[in-house]
């Protein structure tokens, strides 16, 4: 039983950072695809163009929440509109 304890501390202990590096990775990607996609919405709307998607617009207020779910709607309207993704460091 001692023998278990310690093994599932050393796996907690060692995954928690881990999943911080993660979601600090996730933090700055999604601030990456938030301001191609804002730079590239700023255009669009200078020259009169069709506002965002209501998918890509829940999409950025989802990563300035913090909430990284709302990647995969700005990447796709990033690819949409031939624009190439920020590198995901």
């Amino acid at each position: 039983m001692r023998h278990h304890l310690k093994c599932l501390l050393f796996v907690v202990a060692f995954s928690l950072p881990t999943a911080a590096f993660a979601q600090s990775s996730d933090a700055k990607y999604c601030a990456a695809l938030v301001s191609k996609y804002e730079q590239y919405l700023d255009q669009n709307q200078r020259r009169g163009e069709a506002p965002q998607s209501l998918e890509a617009k829940a999409g950025v207020e989802k990563c300035k929440a913090g909430d990284a779910s709302g990647i995969p709607a700005i990447e796709k309207a990033l690819k949409d509109a031939k624009l190439q993704l920020p590198a995901r460091t």
